[in-house]
């Protein structure tokens, strides 16, 4: 049998994107049961993606080489055994496509798990696309783990960063009155463009009391937060007794200092979130979510940089550099 190939990016080993990322031809995969075939028009690099080609995860070469990035879009070219031949010629989204496997989405072709291929809206972009997998989907889940939000009072902190970007919107469309925190004109601008209702400095020694000032007095119901370790000292000044704290990272702190005993007096809810082990439900309800914002153009998205695919180097020095905001689309 002779096999088809296809472009992707592939690393061998981990070290610096212009060490490791090479532009290769490689065997176009076949597809399986229970899975699709889909021809990709974009790959997203996220943070994540550049992590894990820097060597966050050792293991993950054990096997051999790695087509990076979790998140893209495209059409679905051939069903596996038990997949709706229906779907053929569907567009769709792609997450956590490099999650516990080698193949993500910087290539022509992935198969992947019918289920990690969600419908995209003729409304949305194949960028649009390949924003929504790691950024929307956690922000969801941040949002709505634990009931209803609508009447309550929530701090996001780095709104203008990928998650906080759609949790506020999210948290808006819920109903909920919305405190960001950012650092910068720019980033505040941003944030109250997709719906804050204030908006205070996180640089600010008293953050803390700019915040409860945000809030009217009144302290908060649940907190988003993007560094956890650097802001749990000011989180626990203004959250309420029987808060959320609902956290994706902790990057400056990555082993934070927990004082027990006064987080333990305030009844609070410690909430730490990875899109990738998300409960099959959550994952269910952030793309039923998605689809119908996408349908009603009720969600904005930000693209920072548009590239070919031969020009992965550049997308992810851009994303590791941590100076731009929105996604980094590379086109297939």
């Amino acid at each position: 049998m002779k096999w088809l190939t296809m472009k992707a990016i592939i690393f061998k080993q981990f070290g610096a994107a212009k060490d490791v990322l090479k532009l290769q031809e490689v065997n176009r995969p076949l597809v399986q049961a229970g899975e699709v075939l889909v021809r990709l028009h974009t790959s997203a690099v996220n943070p994540s993606d550049v992590k894990k080609r820097a060597g966050a995860f050792p293991a993950s070469l054990n096997n051999g080489a790695i087509i990076p990035n979790s998140d893209g879009a495209g059409i679905i070219e051939a069903v596996g055994e038990g997949v709706p031949s229906a779907r053929i010629g569907e567009r769709v989204w792609i997450y956590q496509a490099q999650h516990g496997r080698r193949y993500g989405t910087s290539a022509e072709f992935i198969r992947i798990e019918s289920r990690r291929a969600a419908h995209l809206p003729n409304e949305a972009s194949f960028e649009v696309g390949a924003c929504l997998g790691i950024p929307a989907m956690t922000a969801h889940r941040c949002v709505h783990a634990d009931g209803f939000v609508k009447n309550k009072r929530i701090l996001i902190t780095g709104g203008a960063g990928r998650v906080g970007f759609y949790a506020i919107q999210w948290a808006k469309m819920a109903g909920a009155f919305v405190i960001a925190s950012a650092s910068n004109d720019e980033d505040s601008e941003t944030c109250l463009n997709v719906g804050a209702d204030a908006v205070v400095d996180h640089r600010e020694p008293e953050f803390a009391k700019h915040i409860l000032q945000a809030s009217n007095g009144k302290r908060i119901d649940r907190v988003i937060d993007v560094e956890f370790g650097q802001n749990l000292e000011a989180i626990l000044q203004v959250i309420k007794t029987g808060g959320v704290i609902a956290t994706y990272s902790s990057t400056q702190e990555p082993k934070p200092y927990l004082p027990f005993y006064k987080m333990m007096y305030l009844d609070l809810t410690l909430r730490c979130i990875i899109v990738y082990d998300m409960p099959e439900k959550a994952k269910n309800m952030a793309i039923n979510a998605i689809e119908s914002a996408l349908k009603h153009n009720r969600l904005c998205h930000r693209i920072a940089e548009r590239l070919p695919l031969k020009e992965v180097v550049k997308a992810h020095e851009l994303v590791e550099s941590g100076k731009i905001r929105g996604s980094v689309i590379l086109s297939i």
